[in-house]
């Protein structure tokens, strides 16, 4: 006679999820590059190597080097588990580590209340040059940058500006060469009653243009414009570019910056001269 508490049939299918595969139900997994899945419907076996959003598929390379493509969801193997492949979460751009300028990146930082003490440039392109490579600096430390389309009454934006211990300038000059205007203007200034309050600096360029490397723009050289000529207009017309107008000078302009992204794309003779400008005004 069968003991009433044995049961000849085992435990009852109904209380447990007898539908579930041996392997386990599928789980929603991310379709990584490299990872490694098998399709089980063609048992193709190969590494992730493209996923296409817009057409919602995957690429697989096996071992051979061959691919297929088959449709992002169900139907994989992953580590011998099923899975739903799913577009991969998109992942933001990388936070840079340094500025444009080559310094350590200060992230999340708030500008500082400007300084008292700036910087003067001669012009306009001067200023936009400096602020792309330099204005992350310039912002922590709290220095503005301010142009004086030419040097000529450099005295007189002195006088303006009233120079002091607190109110330092410093100067970036173009051209600044033995001989020049701009060194007898800059010898006036160090002599002068505020000279130990400001400090004079330059480049060698006859324009700040020919301060950006010449191969950013496929070039081997900048063109040779003669002395009697305007060199911005010289040069456009040495190029090919159009160079009637003031307009046509901006855009040029507008070609030549779009090619510097770094301190790497100017001379070292203007890199210097910015960082002893800004470390004179910060000190």
């Amino acid at each position: 006679m069968t003991s009433p508490t044995h049961d000849r049939y085992g435990a009852d299918v109904l209380r447990t999820d007898w539908r579930a595969p041996k392997n386990g139900r599928a789980a929603p997994a991310a379709a990584e590059l490299g990872a490694v899945v098998e399709e089980v419907m063609t048992d193709f076996v190969g590494a992730i190597v493209a996923v296409d959003r817009d057409l919602d598929t995957l690429t697989l390379e096996d071992r051979r080097g061959k691919r297929r493509t088959f449709p992002l969801g169900p139907g994989f193997l992953l580590e011998g588990r099923p899975v739903i492949l799913t577009p991969p979460v998109r992942q933001g751009p990388a936070r840079p580590t340094r500025t444009a300028s080559g310094s350590v990146a200060v992230h999340g930082a708030r500008a500082r209340v400007a300084r008292a003490s700036r910087i003067f440039v001669e012009g306009r392109h001067d200023a936009e040059l400096v602020e792309k490579v330099w204005g992350d600096d310039l912002r922590i430390e709290g220095v503005v940058v301010e142009y004086l389309a030419g040097v000529d009454d450099l005295a007189g934006h002195l006088r303006d500006f009233g120079p002091g211990p607190r109110r330092r300038v410093g100067v970036l000059v173009d051209h600044l060469v033995a001989g020049s205007k701009e060194s007898r203007i800059a010898d006036s200034v160090r002599r002068s009653p505020v000279g130990e309050h400001v400090v004079v600096v330059g480049h060698p360029f006859i324009d700040v243009w020919a301060a950006v490397k010449p191969e950013r723009l496929g070039l081997e050289r900048w063109p040779d414009v003669p002395r009697d000529e305007e060199w911005k207009k010289g040069v456009c017309r040495r190029l090919g570019w159009p160079h009637q107008t003031q307009e046509d000078t901006a855009r040029a302009w507008k070609h030549i910056l779009g090619r510097v992204t770094s301190y790497a794309d100017l001379e070292p003779a203007l890199l210097g001269r910015v960082e002893e400008l800004i470390d004179f005004v910060t000190a």
